[in-house]
């Protein structure tokens, strides 16, 4: 099973630059949209090739949301974590597929003045509660935007961005303590180095010189790690400040 994960920062946005025609071509066996920033599905998305399902934000127009669309049906859809503040900004999109779970998600950006910090690890602790229970009837695949760069070797300069939205210490360490909770970072199975990013910012040059930050992940319970056979980062991919990361199981 192929799977494909991408913050579009704007789904309208990349359906006008027709970015999405790789990912829906039906080599990819799940999607999975991250900040669609919409509310009513595309036209476009509507077909006989997938199944859509949408947590749009509920809060505010034009923010946020997730979506996800499925070769085959899904056994069930679960829409958020089960905590309203969190699911009223569409972050978390579920389906369970009939070997795991499948969980999309879009966690919260902590801004630059970390204002949104605690909400940010307020989110973090409930959604690794969310995939315990989740773990406990099946195993968990993980895909989405992170707004997080684990290590140094994740950042492009680490020690100009450290204590920065994104790369503080206590996001970073709530990373280590999902992996210490038996998940895995996928592109580490294969990766070791450093310089391979999934975002930079829209500053003149960043992507051109690969200033970049890797925040968007797939991650699964360990229990899936002898299943995945490859991964990747599309970073040829235009039309958002993220490119697609992929996953093979």
């Amino acid at each position: 099973m192929r799977l494909v994960s991408w913050n579009v920062n704007g789904l309208r946005n990349v359906i006008k630059r027709c970015a999405l025609q790789t990912l829906l071509s039906g080599y990819f066996d799940v999607v999975m949209l991250q900040e669609i920033k919409t509310e009513v599905m595309p036209l476009e998305l509507r077909s006989e090739d997938y199944h859509a399902f949408m947590q749009p934000a509920t809060t505010k127009k034009g923010y946020s949301g997730t979506l996800t669309l499925t070769k085959s049906k899904p056994s069930a859809v679960i829409y958020g974590v089960g905590e309203e503040k969190f699911d009223n900004e569409g972050r978390v999109l579920t389906v369970e597929l009939d070997d795991f779970y499948v969980v999309n998600a879009y966690f919260p950006n902590s801004r630059r003045d970390l204002s949104r910090l605690n909400f940010k690890l307020e989110f973090d602790d409930r959604f690794l509660t969310y995939l315990e229970m989740l773990r406990k009837n099946k195993p968990v695949i993980v895909g989405g935007d992170f707004n997080v760069a684990h290590e140094e070797r994740d950042i492009a300069r680490p020690k100009a961005n450290r204590g920065n939205a994104g790369f503080t210490g206590e996001e970073r360490a709530w990373m280590s303590e999902l992996i210490k909770h038996g998940y895995t970072d996928t592109f580490r199975l294969f990766v070791s180095d450093g310089g391979h990013y999934t975002w930079w910012t829209y500053r003149a040059g960043a992507r051109e010189n690969n200033i970049g930050w890797r925040i968007d992940y797939f991650l699964v319970s360990n229990e899936l790690c002898p299943r995945v056979r490859s991964v990747g980062i599309m970073d040829e991919t235009k039309g958002s400040d993220h490119v697609p990361v992929t996953l093979e199981v």
